[in-house]
């Protein structure tokens, strides 16, 4: 058990090497996104221990609730759930037509960046919600912010979800069959909902939603300037 998590990242993290070799036009926009999730990996004393408290690396997440396999695995589904629509569906980043160039909701972009950050905040500091609900509501709210900025969004944030908690289902499952027991002894299943789908907690299912929906769309929201560049470009 002890090296599980650490091969479970090490999973996802080939996961994104292939991808990174085989999508050759996004090999940009995956790094930067990558590089981008990877401090989210240094949240994990969030969630540890009333979220879950898996054996890692040295015993790190024990002796100090960090531990190298978060950060693996942050800066793995941050290149992987920015592209994975487009690889999907053979689609390009979303450029800003004409029309939609100088909207007044183009000036909130900066601003809505920080929803899902303020809304975690409020809910982990002023409600009594385990950390992984706060995240999930948070990435689900930060969502719905960029649909305002970004509306043509749309398909592509909604789908996208449901595309990662599709990747993430699989991704989780294929380690349960080696370790049956692994979620009833990591988890901390008794602040949580209990509901098990095929063994994998409803909570990761949420997380994996959440993340994909607002991961999928977030590249063209921070970078939307440089894709009207581009399509100043063009014309």
């Amino acid at each position: 058990m002890q090296y599980v998590w650490f091969i479970w990242s090490l999973i996802i993290l080939a996961l994104w090497a292939v991808i990174y070799l085989f999508k050759k036009d996004s090999r940009k926009e995956m790094l930067k996104m990558s590089l981008i999730t990877l401090p989210f990996g240094l949240t994990e004393p969030l969630f540890m221990p009333e979220y879950w408290m898996p054996p890692s690396l040295f015993d790190l997440a024990e002796k100090t609730r960090f531990d190298i396999e978060s950060l693996i695995f942050s800066f793995a589904i941050g290149g992987i759930g920015v592209v994975l629509y487009n690889l999907i569906f053979k689609q390009t980043f979303q450029e800003i037509t004409h029309t939609e160039r100088n909207h007044r909701r183009h000036r909130l972009h900066i601003y809505i960046l920080f929803v899902p950050a303020i809304v975690f905040l409020i809910l982990a500091l002023f409600t009594s919600l385990n950390h992984i609900y706060c995240g999930t509501i948070a990435m689900f709210l930060g969502g719905l912010a960029t649909l305002y900025c970004r509306p043509d969004l749309k398909r592509k944030i909604w789908v996208g979800g449901i595309l990662f908690t599709v990747l993430y289902f699989i991704y989780f499952g294929s380690i349960l069959p080696f370790y049956p027991q692994y979620v009833e002894l990591y988890w901390n299943l008794d602040s949580l909902t209990h509901i098990l789908v095929l063994g994998i907690p409803f909570e990761e299912l949420l997380f994996a939603f959440t993340f994909g929906m607002y991961w999928s769309g977030l590249y063209e929201h921070i970078y939307w300037r440089k894709l009207i560049h581009l399509n100043k470009a063009r014309n």
